[in-house]
């Protein structure tokens, strides 16, 4: 069973930058790809970026390519998400989740979810 926290969410303003951390433990780490999603209110949830196990390979959705950069630190259990040039539609809680194997896109892959952070870029 692995567990996930998401931290480092808070108010911005557009074209700001920040830095979201998704702690896990419980689990063999390095043994799962990890994704960022993100969720507004009213809308569904979406992909937002996500990386492989060795993190030798990154995934983004087109919204947020180039401006959002996945990273993992095995030796630390954790996996980030830089957000710069931040917009206000970029607003939503924010999600990481853990799938063994491969990364996927599809949030229906991933087994393991965190309790979200909420980001919110005012304009």
């Amino acid at each position: 069973q692995v567990q996930l926290v998401e931290s480092g969410g808070g108010l911005v303003q557009a074209g700001g930058s920040l830095r979201l951390s998704c702690a896990a433990s419980g689990g063999t780490f390095n043994s799962y790809a990890m994704g960022w999603f993100r969720q507004a209110p009213g809308k569904e949830r979406e992909f937002v970026a996500a990386i492989s196990w060795s993190g030798g390979s990154t995934y983004y959705a087109d919204s947020v390519k180039g401006r959002f950069s996945i990273s993992r630190d095995n030796a630390k259990n954790t996996v980030y998400l830089q957000m710069n040039s931040l917009k206000p539609e970029d607003t939503a809680v924010y999600y990481c989740a853990a799938k063994l194997h491969y990364y996927s896109a599809y949030d229906g892959s991933y087994e393991y979810w965190g309790q979200g952070t909420q980001v919110t870029v005012s304009s």
